[in-house]
């Protein structure tokens, strides 16, 4: 399988003709939805989803289906049947990929505003994607994509969530809204900077690839 960084929380798995897409949201180009087989989404922020781009591209491939929680699912309607209500502890197979979904909530941006749910997706069981969420999946993971940079997380949060999930390798996600001051900052306390995690860490950068 092959990983590809696609901006900001979205990345493509695929494998062959396979290609899963996972959070195609408001920062990452919405061509990356082009010849999908599958589409993945953790939650209903915008930088994760935009249900009207979702549904053209649903439109324009009737074979297209996504797989979401609840909430995103009731914003893209019926789309007969295409759109896959999941949660915590659902085992499916999308695309020929399993994938096992962890997880019920975004994490807490400020307890005066309204908190959503978040799932995370295992493609695989190799790389895990958590969302806005620093949930430990409590199964082995080879790839974790490590959220890098939010409203709701700080540094010490991040690398304490590399220790805890103990991957083979880290690679950075949700991290657009960093620029290469805030990268190379983050890089080096994730790395030999810092105070040290199990896990090795890097980034890829917008339609980079590495082999899983």
């Amino acid at each position: 399988m092959e990983l590809t960084k696609h901006g900001h929380a979205c990345v493509v798995i695929s494998d062959g003709d396979r290609r899963l897409v996972i959070d195609p949201g408001a920062f990452t180009d919405p061509a990356v939805l082009d010849g999908a087989s599958a589409v993945l989404v953790t939650h209903e922020h915008v930088d994760h989803v935009q249900p009207d781009r979702l549904r053209v591209a649903m439109d324009a491939d009737p074979a297209l289906e996504v797989w979401t929680n609840r909430s995103v699912a009731d914003q893209l309607g019926g789309a007969d049947g295409r759109v896959h209500a999941v949660g915590d502890g659902d085992a499916v197979t999308v695309a020929g990929f399993d994938v096992q979904v962890h997880g019920e909530w975004h994490e807490v941006v400020h307890p005066e505003l309204p908190r959503v749910r978040n799932i995370g997706f295992l493609v695989g069981g190799l790389v895990f994607h958590p969302g806005d969420a620093f949930t430990v999946p409590g199964t082995p993971v080879a790839t974790l994509l490590v959220p890098l940079h939010a409203p709701w997380c700080k540094a010490s949060e991040v690398i304490d969530y590399v220790r805890a999930v103990d991957a083979d390798q880290a690679w950075a996600l949700h991290d657009g809204l960093l620029n290469d001051t805030g990268l190379g900052l983050m890089g080096g306390l994730l790395g030999e900077r810092g105070p040290g995690t199990p896990t090795p860490y890097g980034r890829l950068a917008p339609g980079e690839s590495v082999e899983l």
